[in-house]
């Protein structure tokens, strides 16, 4: 999911209000931050596949350290511990881990079978929502949807520079989520990211 992670970002300002919103962003979006450096670091790959699935054509080959569920468990705990060593405040940290495991636990329903439940592990899930372009346009659009208005109902910006910066912030979001679905896949080219080959594969010309 994209816009989905974010949402549970908003849901959760009623569960913690304490906690800033950047911060569970961060805490929604946070194996997707750890995903990009294990790749240039060499430890995770993909492939640009188009056409593997309807609405992306990531092809995650191998993401054990950011993207298992053990390893998401982990960083929850982590995320969670050193939120509860800075501020002391127990509830929220336990909603900051809850928020990094159930990144794992959307994708798991959005990706076709390439979620790994442990590092080296041979099993995979995935329900596939991604095959389907109309049905995850309804089912992120009506989670996001709810989510905002929870955000909205419970939490009031404190001046008019908040509001707007709010609204601004969900313009972006939905631009970069309709982009990133209905835009091209990217151009065929070989990158070396962190010296593990990264192949990106172009669709076959059209007859």
């Amino acid at each position: 999911m994209f816009i989905g992670h974010y949402a549970l970002a908003f849901a959760a300002k009623r569960a913690a209000p304490a906690v800033s919103l950047g911060t569970l962003v961060l805490a929604a979006q946070f194996l997707d931050v750890l995903w990009p450096i294990f790749v240039l670091a060499g430890i995770e790959r993909f492939e640009i596949a188009p056409g593997i699935t309807a609405v992306t054509p990531l092809d995650f080959i191998s993401y054990p350290y950011s993207h298992s569920l053990l390893a998401t468990a982990v960083w929850a705990g982590l995320f969670g511990a050193a939120y509860l060593a800075l501020r002391g405040n127990r509830r929220a940290a336990l909603v900051l881990a809850a928020l990094v495991l159930s990144h794992w636990l959307l994708d798991a329903v959005s990706h076709r079978p390439d979620m790994p439940l442990v590092p080296g592990g041979g099993t995979r899930v995935g329900l596939g929502l991604w095959n389907s372009v109309p049905a995850t346009l309804v089912v992120e659009g009506l989670l996001f949807a709810a989510c905002l208005w929870s955000y909205l109902r419970f939490t009031r910006a404190n001046d008019r520079i908040g509001s707007v910066n709010l609204w601004a912030l969900v313009a972006v979001l939905l631009l970069a989520y309709f982009g990133a679905v209905f835009g091209p896949p990217p151009p065929s080219v070989d990158l070396q990211l962190g010296g593990w080959p990264c192949k990106f594969r172009s669709p076959p010309p059209s007859p």
